[in-house]
């Protein structure tokens, strides 16, 4: 059986600590990924060949990016692979205009956005998504959920 393989891309190596806490849920789903430093303003070449090539490799992709984050839409427009961009919080706005330059894509290129530094939802909407695909996923979900429930009824 196929297993669900995801590329994170982030677009500066600054953004690693936010993207442990999405790489920490995708272990617990046991779903396999790649992490990847790209940059929609600096390497767009190599964006651009990645975005075209992932579909042979991949299942979705979640992108994250602060400040001017281009790279999550620049990645969707070259794929048909899902696309889930995760805004950064930057220091001179404090991450909104990463999650505006994300969730404003133009009609026809549609990134998914998460919550500023949302690196969990990332996760888990990835996890619903490919759910679709690999139905052993749904179970993880039903008790991932109970597992939350749980601990907010504990408390």
């Amino acid at each position: 059986m196929k297993m669900p393989k995801i590329a994170v891309v982030v677009g500066s190596k600054s953004d690693l600590p936010v993207i442990e806490r999405c790489t920490d849920i995708l272990d617990e789903f046991g779903i396999s990924y790649d992490v990847k430093v790209l940059s929609a303003h600096r390497t767009p070449f190599e964006t651009q060949e990645f975005a075209v090539e992932a579909e042979k490799y991949y299942d979705l992709i979640i992108a994250a990016a602060g400040k001017a984050a281009h790279l999550p839409g620049v990645i969707a427009s070259y794929t048909l692979l899902p696309v889930i961009g995760l805004p950064i919080k930057s220091s001179t706005l404090d991450g909104l205009d990463s999650l505006l330059s994300i969730v404003q894509m133009p009609k026809g290129v549609p990134v998914a956005t998460v919550a500023i530094d949302g690196a969990e939802n990332a996760a888990l909407l990835a996890c619903h998504i490919l759910s679709l695909k690999y139905p052993h996923l749904k179970e993880k979900l039903a008790n991932y959920r109970e597992k939350m429930a749980e601990e907010v009824l504990n408390n």
